[in-house]
């Protein structure tokens, strides 16, 4: 199964598509982050994520999305922008007929380390792990979206 797997973001919105086969190793096909400049408009901010994403998937062909649900507890400026670049790349998986699916960062680090509170760089470990790579995914958000992805894997095997 190709599973494409989003961390949210505005000024970094994380992405991966990973191959990922019941029982066997999985692969990565994609990773990195979109990029939009701090002090550029926000529509803007929008397009270039819808645009990028929009490519990636056409390019890499995933059958589903896991995207990370929202956790804010402070900066709520920050929590409304991060929840409208998740919207788009929920309007771009939609458009593209792919399946939704969501994940809490609890479900997350539960899925990929066995406990609901563990730090970043437990899960980035067990990430480096899973997919046998040598160095843990950078930048953060990356290794966020393979996390991500990697959780829909196993909720769904």
């Amino acid at each position: 199964m190709r599973i494409m797997g989003i961390d949210p973001g505005t000024g970094r919105l994380g992405f991966s598509v990973i191959e990922f086969t019941k029982g066997k190793d999985s692969k990565i096909i994609d990773a990195g982050v979109i990029t939009t400049p701090a002090h550029t408009p926000l529509p803007e901010r929008l397009e270039d994520i819808y645009n990028s994403l929009s490519e990636i998937i056409r390019q890499t062909k995933p059958e589903v999305m896991a995207i990370e649900k929202l956790f804010f507890t402070r900066n709520i400026t920050t929590a409304i922008s991060v929840a409208e670049a998740r919207g788009v790349a929920e309007l771009v998986a939609q458009q593209a007929k792919l399946q939704i699916a969501e994940y809490t960062p609890l479900q997350i680090k539960q899925s990929m380390t066995g406990y609901g509170r563990a730090d970043k760089k437990q899960v980035q470990e067990m990430v480096r792990r899973e997919l046998k790579l040598d160095q843990v995914p950078k930048p953060d958000d990356a290794a966020d979206a393979l996390a991500a992805a990697l959780t829909h894997g196993f909720m769904v095997q």
